[in-house]
């Protein structure tokens, strides 16, 4: 039999060596790449088979159904998975992905897409207006390689694209939806560039790229009528003047200025974003701390400018409009300025509240 003290020594040992053992351990898993992970699928060697629900009861099971697509559209041949159907998707000789695409882009551009109910190409959608461009715009997707950023690149740079959007008198009666892109539309800005041009102006505007949402300044007691109570505590430094599509998004409460400007709730898809003209639009541009910390900054620069007074008139109008002013514009602003006791923050607000400032020409 081994001896007490013997015996002790031997515990001892045993606990050294566990000890090395677990933080040789802890330094091997400290050091691995942290990999994120996610469920997988593995597919049945048999499918489920699946019927048809009599009455839409799980329990009375019907004729058997097999997995398809419409024939008429494109003869895939079986469709075992989901890896058949996103070949289908893709298949050059299937005009409709490509079509629905180049459509979404078309609408991101000019308003409008050529097909006017971009989530419905169906029968009960409406048809196109140039049947023909759309189905060269799909074919020259597809041709492309389907290279996404070709296509915005030939959109914005044709003739269609570039041309002013000045209202024609002529064509009020026979077109005043534009339908026929005899001008460009004229539309006012999405919620989140709304904010970007307003930072853009006031030179506030932080241009990096990437990371976490940042938290902007928004109304006190935003989150007293949610159901959960949140803490929403401003940004400083840098972070606070990102640009729109970085601020942190709520479902149950979004950000005020983001709901004002008719951004998505973030619960239901939205291809197509709905614009309203409201007068809480007007005092969210014209009141909110956000966008007089903007106008502030924009006011504190005309007034460190080392340049006449009517100088600055025209900076600040070209600077917020992105173009020079006319004799009577000018003349507006000025006076402006006069009835403000020469103060330019009155101006800087007024410009910021244009609605030729949240417009894209």
């Amino acid at each position: 039999l081994m001896q007490p003290p013997l015996l002790a020594l031997a515990h001892i040992h045993l606990h050294q060596t566990r000890d090395r053992i677990e933080s040789r351990l802890a330094a091997l898993r400290a050091a691995d790449p942290d990999i994120p992970t996610t469920l997988v699928l593995a597919a049945r060697t048999e499918p489920r088979p699946t019927h048809i629900h009599i009455g839409g009861d799980f329990t009375r099971k019907g004729k058997p159904v097999v997995p398809g697509v419409p024939v008429w559209l494109l003869d895939a041949g079986p469709i075992r998975n989901r890896l058949d159907f996103a070949r289908w998707l893709v298949d050059p000789r299937n005009p409709l992905t490509p079509r629905v695409i180049v459509n979404r882009i078309w609408q991101h551009h000019f308003g409008l897409g050529l097909v006017e109910t971009e989530n419905d190409f169906g029968t009960q959608g409406t048809p196109p207006s140039h049947p023909e461009l759309l189905d060269w715009l799909a074919s020259e997707f597809v041709q492309s390689g389907w290279d996404v950023k070709h296509m915005h690149r030939l959109m914005v740079t044709s003739a269609t694209y570039r041309q002013s959007s000045k209202q024609r008198a002529e064509l009020a009666a026979v077109d005043p939806r534009n339908r026929w892109l005899a001008r460009m539309s004229r539309w006012r800005l999405e919620a989140e560039v709304v904010r970007d041009v307003a930072l853009c102006a006031s030179g506030l505007l932080n241009r990096r790229i990437g990371g976490p949402s940042n938290f902007p300044p928004q109304p006190d007691g935003v989150f007293r009528f949610t159901q959960v109570p949140r803490v929403w505590t401003a940004e400083v430094g840098p972070n606070r003047y990102r640009r729109g599509m970085y601020t942190h998004f709520w479902r149950s409460a979004p950000h005020p200025a983001l709901a004002a400007f008719d951004a998505p709730d973030g619960v239901n898809p939205c291809t197509r974003r709905n614009r309203s003209n409201t007068p809480l639009q007007a005092l969210t541009l014209l009141n909110d701390a956000a966008f007089m910390e903007m106008a502030q900054a924009l006011a504190r620069q005309l007034r460190e400018a080392t340049m006449s007074d009517e100088e600055k008139g025209k900076w600040a109008f070209q600077r917020c409009l992105g173009r020079p002013p006319s004799a009577a514009e000018l003349q507006v602003v000025m006076r402006l300025f006069q009835d403000a006791h020469r103060d330019w923050l009155p101006v800087a607000r007024a410009l910021m509240n244009l609605d030729e400032f949240i417009t894209r020409e």
